[in-house]
């Protein structure tokens, strides 16, 4: 079942800084009134795609911001983010929230967003400045920003983008700056990044449907949520197409029992234990039809710290992190990680080609020993130059070994803009040792989880999902895996069971009266890799590129060739081992290598 084909809901929250209640008069209800327009337009531009941004909630920081906003971006984005985790997300459960910003940031920038973090607790969401009088102005960079967020890159001119809109018209909202008129539709490069996204898993949270009763605007028959005392909403009766609805009374046709869901066909519900949603990578888990509701319950993966690709990584929001796979991502086909002393070796510097990212000061921080595998990215093999694109340059160094001979440890260095930090970080979630794990810049023991306590209920026969509930093997029943049944959790939908009657009859004598029918065996998954929490910026028009601070080691950089930012599938088979050489000495001459 195609992740494209379902329709995906992004909850969104917006939230108004101080100095955009000051820019609109401080009227409370006229700035919700304008953050309500500019939802309704990110929805329309989205719904091409099969997504629906539901708006559910606003806020508006009338009496002061309730985190730092200032003229630096990329500071700015930091603390909101922060905010969101600690603040916003325990108080209000959204899947997105989205600063709009009365304050004019310095440079270029006009929107900031991490890279294929939709979902995510630490990263999912963006800032956009409020530049035009115009909501749409603003609408646009936040479906820029929030294409982002899913995983989509600029339509730079060496992608060969088709864009259906000349640039006269607009041209589409991916690009890299924004101009006059305001561009309203996605290219076939933001498809293709999309659905690459999709089938890494990323967005794991938007298949389920928005509560109605959360919405932010009021009932109304045609937004397309089906409502308190409507049977069905397919929109507009302009644009409804489903044969099971009456676009104008929100009624279900006839003898018509459904309208909506992966669950209802024909306006009928699907038999329970069809299956309606089948995982998408070696951490994502299948869900099936009920039989008494037309939608699919919601989606669930397994929890944060299984190991997958075998034992090479863990399970992250339900997408499996190895550093082989981010290699694949930045270098292409046949790129592998380098040697640990490279990582070592290069990440103690704490400069811009070699660090644990920036401290509170906005100053490189250079990695411990034990967290060097957390900074930045070092790979072996692959293209000669970067394949993410035109502002990728390639950084190597040589270390030399004790007993004779180099290695060559390569890195990456991205020109994102003035405050932008380097996308060539190890991503949080990827394994740096046996039982450790990246979070924070910082190698911690994968029990910071609590996975192996959660799979500890479940009896030694099944595993844990991120709803901490147990996920059991074939013939063992949830909730805990202690009685005979047919596998599963309670989260996901009973399986149909394949075979004849006798089959049945035979397995409900073999288990007893006790039987859940409830559940399916785990399957067997091809691994799908995920490429996260780069930082991508929509900017005016650009100035020109500032050169790399000299390198106080003496590596080489050379600019990256265009190619595409999404990356290359790779099997679920594991990285070939790489020798560890014994540790250099340090050099005479170089002292941070």
């Amino acid at each position: 079942i195609n992740a494209q084909k379902t329709t995906k809901y992004v909850e969104l929250i917006i939230v108004a800084d101080n100095r955009e209640f000051q820019k609109h008069g401080k009227d409370l209800e006229k700035v919700k009134q304008r953050l309500a327009e500019i939802a309704n337009y990110v929805d329309k531009f989205y719904r091409a795609l099969n997504i629906r941004v539901a708006l559910v909630g606003l806020e508006v920081w009338s009496d002061s911001d309730k985190c730092s906003i200032t003229q630096d971006p990329f500071t700015t984005l930091h603390e909101f983010l922060d905010w969101r985790k600690v603040k916003l997300l325990p108080q209000k459960p959204h899947d997105n929230a989205q600063l709009i910003s009365g304050v004019y940031f310095q440079g270029t920038t006009i929107g900031m967003a991490p890279i294929m973090s939709m979902c995510t607790v630490e990263q999912s969401g963006g800032i956009v400045m409020d530049h035009s009088e115009n909501p749409l102005g603003a609408a646009v960079t936040l479906a820029h920003e929030l294409g982002h967020n899913f995983g989509m890159n600029h339509d730079t001119p060496e992608r060969g983008c088709g864009c259906r809109m000349t640039v006269d018209r607009g041209g589409c909202i991916m690009t890299p700056s924004t101009g006059y008129p305001f561009p309203t539709v996605f290219s076939t490069c933001s498809k293709k990044d999309l659905a690459a996204s999709l089938e890494k898993g990323v967005g794991m949270c938007l298949y389920n449907m928005p509560e109605v009763k959360v919405l932010y605007g009021g009932q109304k028959c045609g937004n397309g949520y089906v409502e308190e005392g409507e049977e069905c909403d397919c929109g507009e009766p302009e644009e409804c197409m489903n044969p099971c609805c009456n676009a104008t009374t929100c009624t279900l046709k006839g003898d018509a029992v459904c309208a909506h869901g992966q669950c209802c066909e024909d306006c009928r519900l699907k038999p329970a234990g069809t299956l309606c949603r089948e995982s998408s990578n070696s951490c994502d888990l299948p869900e099936f039809c009920t039989g008494a509701n037309p939608h699919c319950p919601a989606n669930v993966y397994l929890h944060d710290g299984h190991a997958c690709h075998s034992v090479e990584g863990y399970c992250y929001n339900g997408i499996c992190q190895t550093h082989e796979q981010q290699c694949i991502t930045l270098w292409g086909a046949g790129a592998k990680p380098a040697p640990g002393i490279c990582f070592e070796r290069v990440n103690s510097a704490g400069d811009p080609y070699g660090n644990c990212g920036k401290d509170s000061k906005g100053s490189f921080a250079k990695c411990d020993a034990r967290d060097a595998k957390c900074g930045k990215i070092q790979c072996q093999g692959g293209a000669n130059r970067p394949v993410i694109g035109t502002n990728a340059v390639s950084i190597e160094t040589n270390i030399p070994l004790q007993e004779g001979g180099r290695i060559l440890c390569r890195g990456t260095h991205v020109y994102l803009g003035d405050d932008m930090p380097d996308p060539g970080l190890v991503l949080a979630g990827t394994k740096c040792g046996d039982g450790m794990v990246c979070l924070n810049r910082q190698c911690q023991n994968v029990s910071v989880f609590g996975v192996h306590e959660c799979t500890g209920k479940c009896n030694g026969r099944g595993v844990c999902n991120n709803k901490k509930n147990c996920h059991c093997e074939a013939n063992w029943a949830p909730p805990f895996c202690e009685k005979a049944g047919f596998g599963g959790s309670v989260d996901s939908g009973p399986m149909r069971l394949a075979g004849s009657e006798d089959d049945l009859i035979s397995i409900l004598t073999n288990v007893g009266r006790e039987t859940t029918l409830f559940g399916f065996a785990l399957p067997q998954t091809q691994l799908a890799f995920h490429s996260a929490i780069h930082y991508i910026v929509q900017s005016k028009p650009s100035p020109p590129q500032k050169p790399l601070p000299a390198d106080p080691i003496g590596r080489r950089s050379r600019l990256g060739q265009s190619g595409t930012a999404v990356g290359v599938h790779i099997p679920g088979t594991g990285i070939v081992p790489i020798p560890i050489p014994t540790a250099p000495r340090p050099p005479k001459v170089h002292k941070d290598c």
